[in-house]
């Protein structure tokens, strides 16, 4: 499912222009990774994808759906969005309950509704704790009840804000996990992301805000090698990247495999 952006601007009440003419496609199946410095744009752009916003001006279309005519409800079918901090997202007694709300509010009859739960459960290890309130977990065990409480909704994309704030080794893993998993699925991948070498490990597409504006866009071995570019970000390139350069390798390389098969 396309989403297509037209010459999106918006401006928050206070004042302050958030976007300024962003235009942007991002196709089915795509894993985008959005970088850039707080105040970016980067939560204020995704959140017109799923209605939490409305533009000021320009469009922003889901499949043939034009975002500023459907309720976040509706667009809650087509575009799941798991927020930075699980703590406003979750609010049942359980975790199954968690898990299961989102496509229980789809419609979705019992039999699929028990799928979907399930599946989720098992891709975000979560099977041993389905009696658990969700507040009884640690913070990292609450963040993978936010990701399964969406991925059980079966939305052809999902976004991820910020998915490693926070994160151990052992949950970023967990997290890359299911994000290889959903690809496998055809589904598009959205993540707003600080973290570098997550964003170089795991997406294909980089774009990088700066001011409300599209700085770059493309394949993220064009984008992370963009140094110059890149530090009006205040966004560092990946750490092999660097690392790469600093040797004198002739290619860019952007993680751990193609860092090593470059030194062969």
């Amino acid at each position: 499912m396309k989403i297509s952006i037209n010459d999106l601007r918006f401006t928050y009440p206070a004042g302050v222009e958030a976007l300024r003419g962003i235009s942007l496609e991002i196709n089915p199946g795509e894993q985008v990774a959005i970088v850039g410095q707080n105040g970016a744009g980067k939560t204020t752009l995704v959140r017109h994808f799923n209605g939490l916003l409305r533009p000021s001006s320009g469009s922003v279309w889901v499949g043939d759906w034009d975002t500023s005519k459907y309720s976040v409800a509706k667009l809650a079918s087509r575009v799941g969005y798991v927020f930075q901090n699980p703590d406003e997202q979750l609010f049942s007694r359980d975790v199954l309950t968690e898990v299961a709300f989102g496509p229980k509010n789809l419609g979705y009859k019992k039999n699929k509704v028990d799928e979907l739960v399930g599946c989720a459960l098992a891709l975000t290890e979560l099977n041993d704790k389905t009696e658990t309130n969700p507040y009884d977990l640690s913070p990292t065990w609450r963040k993978m009840v936010a990701l399964a409480s969406i991925i059980a909704m079966d939305t052809p994309i999902v976004i991820f804000d910020e998915p490693t704030t926070g994160q151990d080794a052992v949950n970023i893993a967990r997290i890359a996990n299911v994000i290889a998993e959903i690809k496998k699925e055809g589904k598009t991948v959205i993540t707003i992301t600080h973290d570098i070498d997550f964003c170089a490990e795991n997406f294909e597409r980089v774009i990088a805000l700066s001011n409300g504006e599209v700085l770059l866009d493309g394949e993220a071995h064009d984008v992370l090698g963009r140094e110059e570019i890149l530090a009006k970000t205040y966004v560092d390139p990946p750490q092999l990247t660097r690392l790469g350069k600093a040797l004198g390798l002739k290619e860019t390389v952007i993680n751990q495999e193609e860092f090593l098969n470059a030194l062969k």
